[in-house]
């Protein structure tokens, strides 16, 4: 494959031009299984010819496929880590805009660990068909705020102490969340033995959503506002939100 910027060879479909110094992928899916990941790469949009308006295959550079054999014990979290460093070293040689990620949990942890790209979730029965049809959509904007200078309001108290403060920074985090503004400790609610736990909620017509944190019988309702600017993108972020939360183990 050539650069699509210079036509300098490049060594493999979607690689980053060291000639011209210019990114040939926009995009990569990630397709993750505990022993198999498959990356698709997906080309940038051109003025020519807008990705809304081409076939899926058309936008497709390359797939790169990656294996390993899991271990058990203590050999796997060295095995795990080799094997999501294999894949971020495949990701890191596109500079890819954006990294969109579906199936084994434990991978596409590890691969968001290695990685430093806006790194989405997306549906597992075909991560590459759902980010073919969201690339019609306006893109949205990226905050680069440190996750801590994200966080205010009136009231500073957490339920969770240190966890709970974890779980808003790991909200605060996410690339399209611009603000999270913790709520009043309501504690009335129904007990729990589970320990903390966090839930994103349903989008509002501003695309802004609310993260309930839940210890014991303790409840607090803190607002995220976000960079969408309606109810689908937000449901998006949303979706992102309570993925990673499911990753890191709050839900």
């Amino acid at each position: 494959m050539e650069c699509r910027h210079c036509a300098s060879p490049l060594e493999k479909p979607g690689d980053f031009c060291l000639v011209c110094r210019e990114s040939n992928t926009e995009a990569i899916v990630l397709e993750a299984g505990r022993e198999r990941a498959t990356l698709t790469m997906l080309e940038a949009e051109s003025d020519e010819a807008p990705a809304a308006t081409r076939g899926g295959d058309d936008l497709v550079l390359g797939k790169t496929t990656i294996t390993t054999t899991p271990e058990e014990g203590e050999n796997e979290p060295v095995e795990l880590r080799n094997f999501a460093g294999r894949i971020g070293d495949e990701i890191r040689r596109k500079r890819p805009t954006e990294v969109y990620a579906g199936g084994e949990r434990s991978v596409v942890r590890a691969v968001r660990e290695d990685v430093h790209h806006s790194f989405y979730r997306v549906a597992d029965d075909d991560p590459v068909e759902a980010v073919l049809e969201r690339r019609g959509e306006p893109a949205l904007d990226v905050v680069e705020t440190p996750p801590a200078e994200k966080i205010g309001g009136s009231h500073t108290t957490l339920i969770g102490g240190r966890t709970g403060m974890r779980a808003i920074h790991t909200v605060a985090d996410h690339p399209h969340v611009k603000k999270v503004i913790p709520g009043p400790i309501d504690a009335g609610g129904k007990g729990s033995q589970s320990g903390l736990r966090a839930k994103v909620t349903r989008a509002d017509n501003g695309g802004n959503v609310r993260m309930l944190l839940r210890d014991g019988s303790s409840v607090q309702e803190n607002r995220v506002v976000t960079t969408a600017s309606n109810r689908t993108m937000g449901e998006q972020i949303r979706a992102d939100l309570n993925d990673v939360l499911s990753e890191t183990e709050f839900q």
